[in-house]
């Protein structure tokens, strides 16, 4: 088995960057998830609630991150300093508040302005706990950002194969891997074989993960992440052939065992 892919999300909700190597950081990969839109009452905004955000497309850069869209002028927000924290949270059912910078009113303006609603984009300056603890079925701690779960994502090409190939025999489109917004994705192994991953520790290059429970999917899997249309696959397809206690599962969640540098080419090796 080998890595075919590497992909952050700097804002959560946002257009996927490619990367040929990233660092592997306690609480996933370097620059992914760190910022985050939210409301007035401090709720995450992402795709869930905003189609719109497939259109932000952010860059991580030194002490900040560039912001841009299309028919809209970019900005370049600093990473915020000095500033006081404000409570947010990931969900609105989320019970844990998470402190957070606020990046100020010109990023404000700017998201609100692309969304066509009131938001504010804030910084995790120091990842930390928001799910308590008993909640997953494999708790991190507090070595987590602004991910809906886990640190990290990962997907299997040849399961997205089979998954096209239901489609197909539904009369469907094929949808590409990006729907899923994976961090990593794995060329090689049997379709599903991640099923029996979880657990188990699994080596990509030469740093250590734990897989953790399988990716229950939600609505964002139906949106193209390219023009922000939705429609009602590949959920229909997965309520079909992959619902588990009413979870629609693709993918396999994990969480770095140790830091390091992974890059497109490496062997993945699953353990135990």
């Amino acid at each position: 088995m080998r890595l075919s892919g590497i992909h952050t999300y700097p804002v959560k909700g946002c257009h996927r960057l490619d990367h040929d190597d990233a660092r592997v950081q306690p609480w996933g990969l370097a620059g992914d998830r760190r910022w985050m839109v939210v409301d007035a009452a401090g709720v995450g905004v992402t795709q869930r609630e905003s189609t719109r955000l497939v259109a932000l497309r952010a860059t991580v850069r030194d002490g900040g991150l560039l912001l841009r869209a299309p028919d809209r002028p970019d900005l370049d927000v600093p990473e915020p300093a000095g500033g006081a924290p404000v409570a947010v949270r990931t969900f609105r059912n989320r019970k844990l508040p998470v402190p957070a910078l606020p990046a100020g009113p010109a990023a404000d303006g700017w998201l609100s302005g692309l969304l066509g609603q009131p938001v504010r984009l804030v910084w995790l300056a120091e990842p930390t706990r928001h799910i308590p603890a008993g909640d997953r079925e494999y708790d991190t701690g507090d070595q987590v950002s602004f991910a809906d779960a886990y640190p990290l994502l990962l997907a299997s090409t040849a399961s997205l194969a089979a998954l096209n190939d239901w489609l197909a025999e539904a009369g469907e489109e094929a949808v590409p891997m990006s729907r899923f917004r994976p961090n990593l994705v794995v060329d090689g192994a049997p379709a599903w074989a991640e099923d029996g991953w979880a657990g188990r520790p699994l080596r990509i290059g030469g740093v250590h993960f734990r897989a953790a429970g399988r990716c229950d999917r939600c609505v964002v899997t139906t949106t193209d992440q390219e023009t922000g249309i939705r429609g009602k696959e590949p959920l229909r397809t997965l309520a079909r052939h992959r619902k588990v206690e009413q979870k629609l599962l693709f993918g396999l969640h994990l969480v770095p065992a140790t830091t390091g540098t992974v890059a497109v080419g490496d062997p993945v090796r699953v353990d135990g």
